[in-house]
């Protein structure tokens, strides 16, 4: 378990491992960093120099550390001649990542202000996480102790130690549930999962079986799970302190496993799709979070965990299910199948008229074509909640897009046979997906459909402060959304 201090002693008298700083190059190499005396930089920059060190942006270097300095090595990310947070998270968890299995490592950034010094201790402590891994052989051991150099009050110090190490904490929970093998983590598990992390917390945890989904008329989540041998879970998270201020409704897809049912994806698209239950790992992150913190916000999560496989009884191409607000859908794609599970939920969200529902998804491929694999979608129906999650998502570093939701698309969901089709023009997929959700949202409720696809799985490799794997991408954001309204 990694630990963090936030520390005002003298950077080049502190005993550790690494010591991190920037480096940048403007005509002659400069370290940057507000922590350490000249002569010490100067020190730094010669012998960097000597490894042909060119402070090129993603560059990372290691040196031994000169003798004025406490630590045993010095490790110089490329940074710009003045970073902002964002650029700083990512120093901070490259410089940390590189840093391995040290048993302590003390970080000289610049934290100018608060957000900066938040940003530095989240990225070290995002960089420090050891991604699940399954194997005979141990795992490297996480930094025994992160130290973060600032000048900063002590009551400043306290409240982005808090934070940094709240949020973090959520991240990783859901980094490690996306890693999960789906054979270990079923629908049935991920409940044992979500009462075992919220036992002794102020949030209570229910589950609905395949029995009460379908006494409950949860169309969807019950034909979507029909296929598998592991029968699907609808998991409910009530937090409700006594001096809420607002009632916020979290949604998150959980499946589990996704083959596409049968309609069935190609072995490589399958590859990955454990992480198809990466909305569901952020909201349980955040609402666990949002009760550890104590923040005055009343947050229901509803997590519509199922596995989509095309056994004998799996949902055909061609049926037509009935939803919870008694909407029915034709349909026509069975790996369509994430909108459909997440639309009892949003039905069910709405019910109990809540001031906010935001929903979680890995819901398209279309997604990533649109934006890529770092950045998220955000659509709504509410244009300033929208801008509110963007802005949630960037003081956390996790980048989210505004989309809109076409009207003129509507039509291409509509069924000669039902209320509606589950898949609609094949341009504009992402957009279809949202306005289909947007159906079983109560008009009068500001709504928000995150779509996470992309950035909720790393196979390109590791980045900045961004593992392989699951990345635990929305939870930090989720978290941050309940600040704001709790205030």
């Amino acid at each position: 378990m990694t630990t963090l201090r936030i520390s005002d002693a003298d950077v080049t008298a502190t005993r550790a491992g690494v010591l991190i700083v920037g480096v940048n190059k403007q005509g002659s190499l400069q370290i940057v960093s507000g922590a350490l005396p000249a002569a010490v930089r100067k020190a730094i920059a010669s012998d960097l120099e000597k490894v042909a060190c060119d402070g090129e942006p993603g560059g990372l270097w290691r040196i031994p550390a000169p003798g004025s300095v406490a630590a045993d090595s010095v490790i110089a990310v490329a940074t710009p001649a003045k970073p902002d947070a964002e650029q700083l998270r990512k120093v901070a968890g490259a410089g940390v990542r590189a840093a391995g299995g040290s048993k302590s490592v003390v970080l000289a950034l610049p934290t100018p202000n608060e957000a900066t010094l938040a940003a530095v201790c989240e990225g070290a402590l995002l960089g420090a996480h050891v991604p699940l891994r399954v194997s005979a052989k141990p795992s490297k051991g996480a930094v025994g102790t992160l130290i973060v150099a600032t000048t900063a009050p002590r009551a400043v110090r306290s409240a982005v130690k808090r934070n940094a190490v709240a949020d973090v904490t959520a991240t990783n929970l859901a980094r490690d549930l996306v890693n999960q093998p789906p054979v270990t983590l079923t629908p049935v598990a991920f409940a044992s999962t979500a009462k075992k992390t919220l036992k002794g917390s102020q949030a209570k945890v229910t589950v609905w079986d395949a029995d009460r989904l379908v006494k409950e008329g949860m169309g969807g989540m019950v034909g979507v799970g029909q296929g598998s041998a592991n029968p699907p879970r609808l998991i409910v998270l009530e937090y409700a302190p006594k001096d809420a201020k607002k009632h916020l409704a979290l949604v998150g897809k959980g499946i589990t496993f996704d083959s596409g049912g049968l309609s069935l994806k190609p072995p490589k698209a399958m590859e990955t799709m454990k992480c198809d239950m990466a909305g569901a790992a952020a909201v349980l992150a955040a609402v666990t979070t949002i009760a550890e913190l104590g923040l005055p916000v009343h947050v229901t999560g509803y997590l519509a965990c199922a596995e989509n496989m095309p056994g004998g009884h799996a949902q055909r191409p061609g049926d037509v299910i009935t939803m919870r607000n008694e909407k029915t859908v034709e349909v026509l794609n069975t790996d369509a199948e994430g909108r459909l599970v997440m639309a009892d939920a949003l039905a069910l969200a709405g019910e109990s008229q809540p001031d906010i529902i935001i929903d979680v998804a890995t819901l398209t491929g279309a997604q990533m074509i649109a934006l890529g694999n770092q950045v998220a979608a955000v659509m709504s129906n509410d244009p300033q909640l929208a801008d509110t999650v963007k802005a949630a998502g960037e003081s956390v570093g996790e980048p989210f897009w505004p989309m809109p939701l076409p009207e003129s698309l509507k039509a291409s969901l509509k069924s000669p046979l039902a209320d509606l089709k589950n898949i609609g023009d094949q341009y504009g997929g992402m957009l279809t997906a949202g306005l289909f959700l947007q159906e079983f949202v109560p008009g009068d409720i500001a709504w928000a459909h995150l779509d996470i696809a992309g950035p909720a799985f790393n196979e390109a490799g590791p980045h900045g402060f961004t593992p392989k794997g699951g990345t635990g991408f929305a939870a930090r954001t989720l978290v941050q959304l309940a600040r704001e309204l709790g205030r």
